[in-house]
């Protein structure tokens, strides 16, 4: 996944884009598939798929989710039944007081995160640095861990690269704050410049999950109505290429230990 919005906010571009086509048919063509599927509000479609795709992580399944489809995939599984949008997105008002409902047992990755109130901010919670960020592009680096391929299969295959070092890259969801990050997470990639990880990885039940920040390795800062990257032109990317180590990832199979 990748720049979804899982909390039915139409992607908290009200502020900006509100009167934007591109924003108005988005937003009329989520609200016709919510209703095919039976439902009253995009954000309860949402809700749903994000508790499927719950359901099947834990099972045993592989999560693998960008820029702002991580940070709201932890909010829509933490406030379950609650109502955190405003009329603009669902029609009504949001519950009174719905940051002191939060649940934050249920998410993957982070913990005590404060929620965005107001729809005409581009974000979703303090989860996110992107407002934070005081990082010139031109040293906007993050470094990539290094692990034991016989004692750290996993996150040895998801950092494998030619460099330990990749060009920052902004997105609605650039990087997590390290001090709303759960105690079991693991951050492959990180800024420590800026107290920041970019690259973190999980296990959720049977199953695992990997969370990556920023929306597009080789276009800094990607804006709606930007072309597209063409892909081979960049042959050696370290950013892309972690995208390609969990799209492998899994096909990957454990060698048997002989017994």
């Amino acid at each position: 996944m990748q720049h979804e919005d899982c909390t039915g906010q139409s992607g908290k571009c009200y502020g900006a884009d509100r009167a934007a086509p591109w924003y108005i048919e988005e937003k009329k063509a989520a609200e016709a598939l919510a209703a095919k599927l039976g439902y009253d509000k995009v954000s309860e479609e949402k809700r749903d798929v994000s508790l499927k795709i719950r359901d099947y992580v834990i099972g045993g399944g592989f999560m693998f989710a960008m820029c702002s489809a991580t940070d709201s995939f932890d909010i829509a599984l933490a406030v379950e039944g609650i109502d955190i949008c405003e009329p603009m997105f669902d029609g009504d008002a949001s519950d009174p007081g719905y940051q002191a409902k939060v649940d934050f047992s249920k998410t993957f990755a982070f913990k005590n995160f404060t929620l965005e109130r107001s729809p005409t901010v581009y974000e979703f919670s303090s989860i996110d640095m992107t407002r934070k960020r005081r990082i010139p592009f031109e040293t906007d680096y993050f470094t990539l861990k290094e692990y034991s391929a016989k004692w750290d299969p996993i996150p040895s295959m998801l950092c494998q690269n030619h460099t330990a070092l990749v060009k920052g890259f902004m997105g609605q969801t650039t990087s997590y704050d390290s001090k709303v990050m759960k105690s079991n997470v693991l951050i492959m990639g990180e800024n420590l410049t800026n107290n920041e990880a970019r690259y973190i990885h999980g296990i959720k039940g049977k199953g695992f999950f990997t969370f990556y920040g920023g929306h597009d390795p080789e276009d800094y800062r990607h804006r709606v109505g930007d072309p597209k990257t063409e892909l081979e032109l960049h042959p050696n990317s370290p950013g892309y290429r972690l995208i390609l180590n969990n799209v492998l990832f899994p096909a990957a199979r454990k060698k048997k230990q002989k017994t």
